[in-house]
């Protein structure tokens, strides 16, 4: 069995995951944590449900996702894992993050990157990985397909779908991306998305105003 906690954090009010099973293994996804008190509210969390860290996984590389990245990189010793197009965006975090008056301390960078062959493995169970460019370019979606969830990132929100006035972003491979990939999902599927709350992919493809089935 796979749980999900959500944390929103930072000024842009993203939302952080951590997906866990019995077993106590837990996946950290978009660690957008700011502050100390972010830093230790989550810690809390992990360290009260005596939780074991195995992956951390950036959607894409926006300021917003990656903002904890070496804070659980210097807790919990994980190297980010990302799709390869999304380093030109984790980069440049560094250099405008204190023009917005954001503490940032700069992301480790990995040697190797996610693909969509690859698998996020949590013990006997494992999420795959769905390539949704368009938000930013290498954005990535992870699916259980067994749980009928979605970790979204900034695709698809309720009753709305991601930015493409960012670097990186392009409105027409967006829509594309979500037609052809996220919609192609059951309809029963719940999406967890990377700012505000959850929704299906039923309702947004009956009801979202930017684009239905």
């Amino acid at each position: 069995m796979l749980h999900i906690k959500t944390f929103t954090f930072n000024p842009y009010q993203e939302n952080t995951y951590v997906i866990y099973n019995d077993a106590k293994e837990c996946i950290i996804i978009d660690p957008g944590m700011h502050n100390y008190q972010e830093e230790q509210l989550f810690q809390s969390f992990i360290d009260g449900q005596e939780l074991k860290p195995i992956a951390l996984v950036n959607t894409h590389g926006h300021i917003d996702h990656v903002l904890g990245n070496r804070f659980i990189y210097e807790t919990y010793g994980l190297m980010p894992q990302f799709h390869e197009n999304e380093l030109p965006l984790l980069v440049q975090v560094q250099n405008y993050a204190p023009q917005m008056g954001i503490r940032y301390e700069p992301s480790p960078i990995p040697e190797t990157f996610l693909t969509i062959d690859d698998k996020i493995e949590i013990g006997d169970e494992s999420l795959s990985l769905l390539f949704a460019p368009g938000h930013s370019p290498g954005h990535l979606c992870l699916y259980s397909a067994e749980h009928n969830f979605l970790i979204g990132g900034d695709v698809l929100f309720h009753r709305s779908v991601g930015r493409t006035d960012l670097p990186g972003g392009n409105h027409q491979q967006l829509m594309e991306s979500i037609a052809n990939t996220i919609y192609t999902l059951p309809e029963e599927t719940t999406v967890y998305p990377g700012h505000g709350p959850t929704t299906t992919i039923k309702e947004e493809k009956e009801l979202n105003p930017f684009i239905r089935a």
